[in-house]
């Protein structure tokens, strides 16, 4: 029947995919994944909404806002599929990830307008579903899967002149907090093996990138379990005042394996993982962070709040204090590492004394950079069925902003520590507010602005060469805001030779 279905329907070398990515740096890859699986089916792709045969919306559910953008967007593309069912081909619309997941009902009787729905573990099915949608009919797959890695799709990346990429490693989350939506829409943890997600990192090195991001929603809980003999190995230790919401599973190559190994394939290649959850820190990984010149020393640990009281509500398995002690630990481990974090403001029952606890560990802790939202009840979640969203909105955004103003106060003195300071930088492009500008990102994650002049190559001193991207180079830093350093640059080099320099 499939078959059959496939025959009557247009090639797929004749159909082109358009596709737009909302949300997380998971979504990103996400894509990358859902383009793999097009392309080796026939399709085309467009990076011309108005030459789409085909609209995919890779999208986010982590707070109102990120689905109401989505509401928002499909108003947008409704006249523009009105107009082409005047045409003899007709506009296909399909919305993937972690909305159609969570409001797959809601959307198709909704939006009649959607066609296509695919959660994130059912990209494979992607052409099926496209396949039944040109016969006119709505099509949807949003089935959680308990092993689904996409382990052997190797994403096909969707900026051809990039100079990083990310590397999915694991999927789905079992730490349950109790205000997110995350193991809903995204099922419980599973994590790729090993060797396929070294062969992804090879594959990236030899196309020339410099940068790998390994992705999860609790990206240091990685644990592959799917080689037997692997499967009795020792336990991780958590990190110390910290305790799970599960039972957790023994055995298998746990991340700090990984992260060894993944940090082998190029030393020229920086490596980066996120996001972490700060319950997963033993020493053995800070010791390698520390240890290893391309992993770089930037950690984001999310403390969501200040308060213990909230903390305990929202289920994160430690307290203040256990926070706190273990950005000391990390501090100690790692001279001179960023760190990052998230912050929830108004969460279920806060009171302007927990809100005031949270303002004191950004001041505490002066964080290099940080993601700061207002709460955002979701349904499925613990909170909805056992707690009440009792913190007016416009109690909330108050907060929000005290929270801003507060980070970024504490971040410029952060950064100001910087001046002075040559750093490595990894060289992105032009700056997007001058051309005359180049922009690349330190080891800390910080955006750096230098000028676009000549300069010396380290290795060749008599050769005046201009930074392109993907290149190393040297930045004095001159001075700094919350977000951005500036200086200006003294020489192309590569990782191993900045090492005495930085």
């Amino acid at each position: 029947m499939w078959s059959l279905l496939v025959c009557l329907l247009r090639n797929p070398s004749l159909i082109a995919v358009y596709l737009e990515t909302y949300g997380c740096q998971m979504n990103v890859n996400d894509t990358e994944i859902a383009w793999s699986v097009l392309q080796k089916s026939g399709y085309l792709r467009t990076r011309n909404l108005q030459e789409a045969d085909v609209i995919l919306l890779v999208t986010c559910s982590i707070r109102e806002k990120a689905e109401q953008t989505i509401w928002n967007r499909l108003q947008q593309l409704k006249a523009l599929k009105t107009k082409r069912l005047r045409s003899r081909v007709p506009l296909r619309i399909g919305i993937l990830g972690c909305m159609a997941e969570r409001l797959k009902e809601e959307i198709l009787n909704r939006e009649k307008m959607v066609d296509i729905l695919a959660g994130p573990d059912a990209y494979r099915d992607l052409p099926r579903l496209l396949a039944v949608a040109e016969s006119g009919q709505q099509a949807a797959n949003v089935l959680l899967s308990l092993d689904e890695t996409y382990a052997d799709v190797m994403p096909v990346q969707t900026s051809p002149s990039a100079t990083s990429a990310f590397v999915s490693i694991m999927r789905g989350c079992d730490n349950m907090c109790s205000y997110c939506i995350v193991p809903f829409t995204r099922g419980r943890e599973r994590s790729r093996p090993v060797a396929s997600i070294l062969e992804e990192v090879r594959k990236l090195s030899e196309q020339g990138l410099k940068e790998v991001t390994l992705l999860g929603q609790n990206v240091n809980s990685f644990q592959d379990r799917s080689e037997v003999q692997f499967n009795n190995a020792v336990s991780t230790n958590l990190s110390r005042g910290f305790s799970t919401n599960y039972k957790p599973k023994k055995g298998g190559l746990r991340f700090t394996y990984l992260l060894d190994q993944v940090s082998r394939v190029d030393p020229e290649m920086r490596i980066r993982f996120t996001s972490p959850h700060p319950k997963d820190f033993p020493d053995e990984v800070l010791q390698l962070i520390h240890e290893r010149d391309n992993i770089c020393k930037q950690i984001h640990l999310p403390a969501q709040s200040g308060s213990s009281r909230v903390l305990e509500a929202m289920r994160r398995g430690y307290s203040r204090e256990a926070y706190v002690e273990l950005i000391h630990h990390i501090r100690e481990s790692i001279p001179g590492v960023s760190l990052s974090s998230d912050f929830i403001a108004g969460f279920c029952g806060e009171t302007e004394e927990d809100h005031l606890q949270t303002v004191s560990l950004l001041r505490e802790v002066q964080y290099n950079m940080g993601f700061l939202f207002a709460y955002s009840m979701r349904q499925k979640t613990r909170a909805y069925h056992r707690l009440k969203d009792d913190v007016p909105e416009e109690v909330k955004l108050r907060r929000l902003e005290e929270l801003i103003t507060v980070f970024r106060e504490e971040a410029t003195k952060a950064n100001m520590a910087s001046v002075g300071s040559t750093q490595l930088v990894l060289v992105e492009g032009h700056s997007k507010r001058s051309a005359t500008d180049l922009c690349g990102r330190n080891d800390g994650n910080l955006k750096v602005i230098f000028p676009d002049v000549e300069m010396e190559d380290i290795n060749n001193s008599d050769v005046k060469v201009r930074a392109q991207p993907g290149d190393y180079v040297l930045v004095k830093i001159t001075s700094t805001s919350s977000q951005t350093l500036k200086g200006h640059v003294l020489c192309r080099t590569t990782l191993k030779d900045s090492s005495a320099y930085c």
